[in-house]
């Protein structure tokens, strides 16, 4: 690797660049609660947006991180955007209503996009293939292990203080992973391995990944993956707190199934090498649609009174760590089948396949949390659907490799 760093070092820079959307994501989630008392009391289900706001902003400003990676390298952009995430942090922290935080999420989002694709496109300078897919997995028992502690430490910042104090908790992580880039990494795009930033040549990028069936597919199968996991994100609180009355552990027990599902990253490192990454996918995905009419099944009999809440919860539990753990081995092979054909313009393709697939599970999501009903029934009955699509999506993705192999 052409760079100071070891492989261990350049690991975990990488993984600290992705945690920062995790612990984003998960340290709100205690917060919910107390966010929608103070600043949406008419309408407490629209707190669950300060999820799903987040994930817009960082989805839409993935379209413009690659590229502009691919023109002026990749540290100066990730830098950048630690700073447009920075000040969207702070201006949450002030914010005295909730269409205000809701905008500032959104710029948070902004700059998040580019750690997070650019770290992406890094990986893809360095490596390829399956030796990129197994970096990539390593780096996914990271963004696996923060929502261990992440709602834990927002609990206790809460306590402390409260649900403001988390946001100056973003600053000093993502300054810390700022400095550590800026003086560690050195920049992995030679400057003439770099692109003009011309509008027409990222129209015609845009086409060839779209054109390119397997990429195609593979996109809009991680969009279905990335919806599973915002749709449990952005519900999973009001559950643990309204149907089963376990606010006050929700963290422990939040962080106690991350960490069991955070096994799925090592796992996936040891199998993807000698099974590939799209047998892995289509196998999760099959788990799911089985596991997922298992729980709506015991929704509906535990609303019918014929299975203790007890029970219920257990099933509840055991369900979110599958989803977990479909995670962390369905998304780092996703991404890595969909750049894999796309190395000579892996800024833009790392662009367009996280902001296609961020935004549109989005879109996706959004609706799920705010369908709650106090049970959860919708949230099953909607990963149902995407797991079963998603299916269908890897056996097609899966014909059309054996006819190219062919």
């Amino acid at each position: 690797m052409p760079t100071k760093m070891s492989r261990t070092e350049f690991i975990a820079l990488m993984a600290m660049l992705a945690a920062t959307v995790a612990l984003s994501i998960d340290a709100m989630l205690p917060a919910l609660p107390q966010i929608a008392e103070d600043l949406s009391p008419d309408n407490l289900n629209r707190a669950q947006l300060i999820i799903t706001s987040f994930v817009l902003g960082m989805g839409v400003g993935t379209f413009l991180s690659g590229p502009l990676s691919d023109t002026f390298g990749r540290k100066p952009v990730m830098l950048v955007g630690a700073a447009i995430y920075i000040l969207g942090a702070l201006i949450a922290s002030t914010a005295q209503n909730l269409d205000v935080l809701l905008a500032a999420r959104v710029l948070q989002g902004l700059g998040a996009s580019g750690p997070r694709v650019v770290a992406m496109a890094v990986v893809r300078d360095l490596y390829v293939g399956r030796g990129m897919a197994r970096i990539v997995s390593l780096i996914m028992i990271v963004f696996a292990l923060v929502p261990a502690i992440a709602p834990l430490l927002g609990d206790i910042v809460i306590d402390i203080w409260n649900w403001r104090a988390v946001f100056y908790g973003f600053v000093l992580f993502s300054a810390i992973s700022a400095l550590w880039l800026a003086t560690r990494l050195p920049e992995t795009l030679a400057p003439e391995n770099r692109r003009p930033f011309r509008f027409d040549a990222m129209r015609m990028a845009v086409v060839e990944i779209f054109r390119h069936p397997i990429v195609r597919l593979s996109i809009f199968v991680q969009t279905l993956c990335f919806a599973m996991l915002f749709s449990l994100l952005s519900s999973v609180q009001p559950i643990f707190d309204i149907t089963f009355g376990r606010a006050e552990s929700f963290a422990l027990w939040f962080g106690a199934i991350a960490i069991i599902a955070a096994s799925s990253g090592f796992l996936n490192a040891a199998l993807v090498v000698r099974l590939g990454m799209m047998v892995l996918v289509r196998a999760m995905l099959l788990v799911q649609v089985a596991l997922t009419a298992l729980i709506i099944a015991v929704g509906f009999l535990a609303k019918a009174g014929h299975v203790s809440n007890d029970l219920y919860f257990a099933a509840f539990v055991l369900w979110q760590i599958s989803l977990f753990f479909q995670a962390g081995m369905t998304i780092g092979n996703l991404n890595a089948i969909a750049q894999e054909p796309m190395g000579h313009i892996a800024g833009m393709a790392a662009s367009v396949i996280s902001a296609v697939s961020t935004v549109g599970a989005v879109f996706l999501a959004a609706p799920v949390g705010l369908l709650f009903d106090g049970t959860p029934i919708p949230l099953a009955v909607a990963i149902f659907l995407e797991a079963a699509a998603g299916l269908v999506l890897m056996q097609l993705m899966m014909q059309r490799e054996a006819q190219h192999i062919v």
